[in-house]
């Protein structure tokens, strides 16, 4: 359809005011790693880096180097996975997609040339057509809208992932940490089992045992042998467990940990309303949230174009030997007829809906996963605190009075070797609750967006942790 009473410059200028008025989106100069590094410096205080460049790897090695030269601490290992964690360096991808995404989305629609070149015995026909989609012009800044709350989405996402990563190297660490302390109190015990072993042994033969006593040593031998083989296993296991999360390799595997694991707090700070505090802290229901809103604004577009299917304009400039040039436009549109559009807006409210509803779902296991987590940080606090100011001293006590009636000769070497083991016993089980403390920490800390309420943290450094000097030398035994 050709019309001649509307200039084709107007038209192109409408199209240009248009454009400008959606804007420019180009790529930022930090891909949207400022969200991440952010949330890392503030919630962990450690630094996030996204390795592209060959300065960017020497940068990690030289860090990396530096806190492998010294035992490793619990947020040094935070700070190694930051810097070395494969899995995490591929997520920060999923920014330079979205990046790209809005990028993309701010850009013109490329416009179409035809040309057309016709003659028969009298005529010559020569046609050029200039086209151009107005509809994803006309809708190109609600397009951007949506990328860029995508885009917002995704480095909140990107941003909680590193956050789960962080969790997983401070469980790994307590756990490696914890079972080569184990090794070390399980060697004490089959020590002690060996001596007792061979000692009876020496009685039997000189006939002041019984086959009795002697069959229970030698037993109890064996079985420690045993559990100082699996326990070495564990150590082992957990400890290529915490070598993959700090995404190390070759000469870095080497890394020295501590004797024991940190000391259990001296009290433990009263944490309240952590629900209201997660659902305003944690980044998945912030992304969630997001999720939502670009749902509902994809929704308004759906409905405000839902009978449109296709609509395209186009400059002409036709060459007729017997008509001379035509100038004018043409404008192409899909007549409803068959399809209306419902079928989009359905789509759309479905998809709406889907996304309210696991936004609420999401909050809701918040919630929930909150208090599980608080529960269970309080109770690990209680028991390691009471083996540490109960049960350890009590088993010291034992053993003190025992050495006083061995040396007294009111007790045998063997009750002395029995008393050794099952302090040693004790001890593990203290080992074990500190090793459930600080992990439930890392899942409320986790459960509650990476970082628990200012105040609690704050009364916890004020309070710095010190292990009892009963509990001390117990181990030490």
């Amino acid at each position: 359809m050709n019309q001649r009473f509307l200039p084709a410059g107007r038209l192109v200028t409408t199209i240009s005011v248009v454009a400008v008025l959606a804007g420019c989106t180009t790529f930022s100069k930090d891909g949207g790693f400022n969200t991440v590094s952010g949330v890392a410096s503030e919630r962990l205080g450690k630094d996030a880096v996204v390795v592209k460049t060959e300065d960017d790897r020497n940068a990690v090695f030289t860090r990396t180097k530096e806190l492998l030269a010294k035992p490793l601490t619990m947020d040094d290992a935070v700070q190694l996975a930051l810097l070395n964690n494969r899995g995490l360096q591929a997520s920060y991808g999923e920014l330079g997609i979205s990046e790209a995404d809005l990028v993309q989305a701010n850009r013109l629609p490329n416009p179409g040339f035809t040309f057309s070149r016709t003659h028969s015995s009298n005529d010559l026909s020569i046609g050029r057509t200039f086209s151009m989609g107005i509809l994803s012009i006309f809708t190109l800044p609600l397009a951007t809208r949506i990328e860029s709350r995508r885009f917002e989405q995704t480095k909140l996402l990107t941003a909680d992932a590193m956050l789960k990563v962080a969790a997983d190297a401070r469980r790994a660490y307590v756990t490696a940490v914890a079972a080569q302390q184990s090794v070390a109190y399980a060697e004490q015990v089959t020590d002690s089992a060996e001596a007792a072993a061979e000692l009876a042994q020496r009685m039997q033969q000189a006939g002041n045992f019984s086959k009795l006593d002697y069959a229970r040593e030698q037993a109890f031998y064996a079985e420690s042998v045993a559990q100082l083989a699996k326990t070495r296993q564990e150590s082992i296991s957990s400890r290529e467990k915490l070598t993959r999360v700090m995404g190390l390799w070759g000469s870095g595997t080497q890394y020295q940990l501590p004797e024991r694991l940190p000391d259990l707090p001296k009290s433990r700070p009263e944490l309240n309303d952590l629900e209201g505090f997660a659902m305003q802290n944690r980044l998945d229901i912030q992304a969630a949230k997001l999720q939502t809103q670009s749902v509902a604004t994809s929704l308004g577009l759906t409905k405000a174009t839902r009978f449109i299917n296709a609509l395209d304009v186009g400059i002409l400039n036709n060459f007729e030997t017997d008509k001379g040039h035509e100038h004018g436009y043409e404008i192409s549109v899909e007549i409803p007829i068959f399809d209306w559009g419902g079928s989009k807006v359905a789509r759309a409210q479905a998809i709406y809906l889907q996304s309210a509803n696991r936004l609420a779902e999401t909050a809701v296991n918040a919630r929930s996963e909150v208090r599980e987590s608080y529960a269970q940080y309080v109770t690990e606090y209680d028991v390691a605190k009471h083996y540490r100011d109960e049960v350890v001293p009590l088993r010291k006590t034992i053993s003190d009075e025992l050495m006083l009636r061995y040396n007294g000769m009111l007790a045998s070497v063997f009750e002395l070797l029995a008393d050794s083991r099952e302090q040693v016993g004790a001890v593990n089980s203290y080992i074990e609750a500190l090793k459930n403390y600080w992990i439930a920490e890392t899942d409320l800390q986790q459960a509650v967006g990476g970082r628990l309420p200012a105040l609690s943290v704050a009364q916890s450094q004020s309070t710095p942790a010190t292990q009892p000097a009963s509990s001390s030398n117990s181990e030490g035994k």
